[in-house]
Parts: C-alpha cells; sequence; structure tokens
C-alpha cells in the first residue's frame, strides 16, 4: 500500500489516505448461461421478464391479470476506487467501523477472556449471508453462493475512510472514549488509529442536544445554514477523492441524532426554496440536510443513518433534479431488526397484535443526545413506524383505522455504555378469545451490530452507481430513482420515491435486494415451490 499526499483532507496519514489497489474486475464466481444475458470485458446486459398482478376491483370484487414487463439491465463490471466519508468519523460507529475495516484488512486476531477472537464481517448481509442461486443438476440440492459474489461489488476492504466530526480527537483516543471494543484488539490498530483526525464539521446547536457542546471544538465557523458551508463540504469531498485517487465517493450520515425540522410552505418544500433557505441562513435547516445538498451537488451518493428527516420535499426534489442517490433513514439494528421481523412473521400467521411496548436504556453518547425530548421524538417517530405496512396489508384482522397500541421509551443509563438494553412485550389476541405474551430481553452492542450496517449500505449504494435499465429494445438506458429503496433492509425508517409504499417486512426487504440482483444476471426469483421434488 503506497499512501497518498497529505494535506487536502486535513489527514496526516491513516486509513482515509490509503487504498488497496485491487479493485479492478474479479472472474465471477458464476455465469449464467442463456440467450437473455451478455458478458463483456466492461458489462454484464440481461433481458428480464418482471411480473406481476394486476388487480382491478370493482363492487367489491376483485379480477387479478397477470401482467409481465420485459426489461433490459446492463451492470458494469468494473469496481474501481471507492471512499466512505462519515459524518461523526470519530464516534461509537464511526471508530468501529474504521478499527473494524483495518482489523479485516490485515487479517488480525486478538485474545480475550473468551479465547482468540479473529476480525470478521459477521452481521453483514452483503458479506456473511448466502442467496439461493438455484438446485445442482446432478443432487437436487440446493447451491447457495455469497450474496457479495452475486455481482461485481467494492470489498470493504478496500475502502478509503475519511469523514467529519465536531469532536477533534484523533481516532485512537475516540476509540477509548467509545469503550466499545476489546483492549487487545485497540492495541493492534492504536498507532494506524491515531493518525486519523477528522476534518471540521458544521454545527447548529439548535438541531442536537445541549449535551453535546462540550464535544464541539472542531467545528466550522457559522452555527446557521450557508452556501459557504456547502461549498466547504463540497471541497472537503473533492480533496478526499483526488488526495486517494478515487473514482467514487460515498457519504454517510452516524453523527448525532437530530430534532426535526419543520415542514414549511416556501422555506423546504422545494429545491428552490431549499436553496434559497440555505442561502439567507434559516433556521429550519439542519446540519444534516447541508450535507445532503453538497453530496448531491457532488453526485456523491448520501446516506442518513439516524431518524431524523433529512430529506425534506425540497432536498428530495433536489436530488432527482440532479440524478443523484440518496437513502435513509436511521440504522435498523437490533431491536427495531427483531420487530420486523416478529410481527410480520404473527400478523401473517393470523394472530392480531393488539399492543407493542418497546423499552430501551443505553449509555453511549447516543443515548446522551436521545435524552433530550426534541431528539428523541426522531428516533420514536422512526421505531413506531417499522409495523405500518404490516398491519394495512392484513384487512382480515385489522379494519380501516385500527392499529396496535405501540409505545417507544428510552432512557439514558451511562452505566450500560454501548450494551443496550431492549425489552419488548408483544400482546396479542388469539383463538376464541385467547391471549399470547411474547416478552423479548435483548442486549444489543449497539455499534457492533450499527458498522457492519454501515458496510452494506455503503457497498450497495456504490453498486447501485454501476446499474442502469430501460424498458426492452428502447434506446436510452436510465439510473434508479434518486431515492434507493433498495436499501431498507438496513434501515428503521425506509426513504422510498414520492408516492411509493413504504415496505418495513423484514422478508420483503431482503428479497426485493436479492431479486435486483438476481435480475442483473437475468434469474427469476426462487419461487420455493421446489415443484421437482414434488411431481412425479
Amino acid at each position: 500500500m503506497a499512501p497518498h499526499a497529505e494535506g487536502a483532507t486535513g489527514f496526516e496519514s491513516s486509513v482515509g489516505t490509503t487504498v488497496h489497489n485491487t479493485t479492478d474486475s474479479k472472474p465471477e464466481l458464476f455465469t449464467v448461461q442463456s440467450p437473455n444475458v451478455q458478458y463483456t470485458d466492461s458489462d454484464i446486459t440481461s433481458k428480464y421478464t418482471y411480473r406481476t398482478t394486476e388487480v382491478n376491483v370493482t363492487d367489491g370484487k376483485y379480477v387479478a391479470s397477470p401482467k409481465e414487463t420485459l426489461y433490459d439491465f446492463k451492470t458494469e463490471r468494473k469496481v474501481g476506487k471507492v471512499g466512505l466519508m462519515l459524518v461523526g468519523l470519530g464516534g461509537n460507529n464511526g471508530t468501529t467501523v474504521t478499527a473494524g475495516i483495518l482489523a479485516n484488512r490485515q487479517g488480525l486476531s486478538w485474545d480475550t477472556r473468551e479465547g482468540p477472537r479473529a476480525a470478521n464481517y459477521y452481521g453483514s448481509v452483503v458479506m456473511s449471508s448466502t442467496v439461493k442461486l438455484g438446485t445442482d443438476a446432478k443432487t437436487g440440492r440446493e447451491v447457495n453462493v455469497p450474496l457479495h459474489d452475486m455481482l461485481p461489488m467494492v470489498h470493504p476492504n478496500d475502502l478509503a475512510i475519511g469523514g467529519w466530526d465536531i469532536s477533534g480527537m484523533d481516532l485512537a483516543s475516540a476509540m477509548d472514549r467509545a469503550k466499545v471494543l476489546e483492549p487487545t484488539l485497540k492495541g493492534l490498530v492504536k498507532k494506524q488509529m491515531a493518525t486519523i483526525k477528522p476534518l471540521p464539521s458544521i454545527y447548529y446547536p439548535d438541531f442536537i442536544a445541549a449535551n453535546q457542546e462540550d464535544r464541539a471544538d472542531n467545528v466550522v465557523p457559522g452555527s446557521k445554514a450557508s452556501l459557504e458551508h456547502v461549498e466547504h463540504l463540497r471541497k472537503d469531498i473533492r480533496d478526499f477523492k483526488s488526495a486517494n485517487g478515487l473514482d467514487k465517493v460515498i457519504v454517510l450520515w452516524t453523527a448525532n441524532t437530530e430534532r426535526y425540522a419543520d415542514i414549511i410552505p416556501g422555506v423546504n418544500d422545494t429545491a428552490e426554496n431549499l436553496m434559497h433557505s440555505i442561502e439567507i441562513g434559516h433556521e429550519e435547516v439542519s446540519p444534516s440536510t447541508v450535507f445532503a445538498v453538497a453530496c448531491i451537488k457532488e453526485n456523491a451518493p448520501f446516506i442518513n443513518g439516524s431518524p431524523q428527516n433529512t430529506f425534506v420535499p425540497g432536498c428530495i426534489e433536489l436530488a432527482e433534479q440532479h440524478k443523484a442517490f440518496i437513502g435513509g433513514d436511521d440504522f435498523k439494528s437490533g431491536q427495531t431488526k427483531m420487530k420486523s421481523a416478529l410481527v410480520d412473521f404473527m400478523i401473517n400467521a393470523g394472530i392480531k397484535l393488539t399492543s407493542i411496548a418497546s423499552y430501551n436504556h443505553l449509555g453511549n453518547n447516543d443515548g446522551k443526545n436521545l435524552s433530550s425530548q426534541k431528539q428523541f421524538r426522531s428516533k420514536e417517530i422512526s421505531k413506531s413506524n417499522v409495523v405500518d405496512d404490516m398491519v394495512a396489508a392484513n384487512t382480515t384482522l385489522y379494519k380501516e383505522g385500527e392499529h396496535p397500541d405501540h409505545t417507544v421509551v428510552i432512557k439514558y443509563m451511562p452505566a450500560v455504555g454501548d450494551n443496550k438494553r431492549a425489552l419488548d412485550e408483544y400482546y396479542a389476541e388469539i383463538f376464541l378469545g385467547g391471549h399470547q405474551t411474547i416478552s423479548l430481553f435483548n442486549v444489543c452492542e449497539d455499534s457492533l451490530l450499527a458498522a457492519p450496517l454501515i458496510i452494506d449500505l455503503v457497498v450497495v449504494a456504490e453498486m447501485m452507481t454501476r446499474i442502469s435499465w430501460r424498458a426492452h429494445g428502447a434506446g436510452e438506458w436510465k439510473g434508479f430513482h434518486s431515492v434507493l429503496s433498495v436499501l431498507s433492509y438496513m434501515l428503521k425508517a425506509p426513504l422510498t420515491p414520492p408516492g411509493t409504499p413504504v415496505v418495513n417486512a423484514l422478508a420483503k426487504q431482503r428479497s426485493a435486494l436479492v431479486n435486483v440482483l438476481r435480475a442483473c444476471v437475468g434469474l427469476e426469483p426462487e419461487n420455493d415451490m421446489t415443484l421437482e421434488h414434488k411431481l412425479f
């Protein structure tokens, strides 16, 4: 590995200024033998039949009609060199994901009280899960392949990492402050982490809790939105890209939860109004929205890993105008992932949930910030909406307007640190007026669950920049919509294109991701009917 020039990024020597040269295309693990799929040195092109069912409703009766649409997909095989810039680089998640990539890149192992441990990417759906490819032609057994090998994707070991933080603490010191990693692992990466110092970030005190003020020693001058801030962040991205010889940069917000911004006509409801509001320093433009605007202008995909409403209507419209990718909101790591899986199971099993009570206590800086009511309200909204689509889908259990009682409580308890405690009670009606109560106690090592999600979001977002599609035979190739709803599996409150439904059911979200990958190589979704084993 050869270090690049210093200075422009604000780093000395670091993972952020070093890139593996291993990101050129590698041979695919499998190829598809079909007249509908073509491989060239540069692209994989597929012809794909998208099958859906169209329903017409008349006088309460349904008429279902199968519908087929033919599409072409094209995926660039060359990944290139990719950089990840984190907003909140010096926080628990930022230090954990940086140390984790360093450990994996170097193949580190270390001692713990429970014995030796080695670097891995457990918890990453992209790096540590598999996908059914099909059935073995000779034995009839399922053939499963790593999800990462479905299409050419960047390997997280090859990411250049940098970013911003309102705290100027170097990452070795910030890693100690976070109290997430084993001391022996910290010792192995400390020297490299100590060389990484975050770039100054923008800081608008009204948007995060007052108890964060003592961290804010590394800020860009100015306490309200401005075009100067947008341009400052754009230059940071360009400098990082240039200093590291990158083909593209993905930016991800893993900083403090902000309060919700009010949606005000004439302020943030259109792209034009939003840009004017930034120009005049309107108080309802948040730091995360300013970051999003800077990334949109630089055509760097921006992902929001916190629950605030970063993507106000004007921001979404701006992304659409620039054909830039955005995605969010809020990492779906522990309690909410369990909830979206369990509620999906129960409602699909015909069990009527009538109340869900979720209690959390945590002691990391996220918990400290969320002890402020305005910031907690952002988290409460993202956690409370995750069952809505599942409830709405079952009109047998729930009549119009009916919904389970759903309460979310978060308390800051410093003693538990990053080991968040999540307690959930699910109360449901069952057969003949009976009841079922399910209680869960989930101890989530918060940042060790969130860090792999950061990797997933970045790897998938980068991949989407190389996929284009069109109606079969049409002249112009197009990218996906600016709002990357394909990221929903990793997010609590998935952002979707305006006017489209939100899907929170975990199984549907994963199927959507996998089936996009399959379409790109001309494969039908696996239907799991296994008729080949049932018909003789």
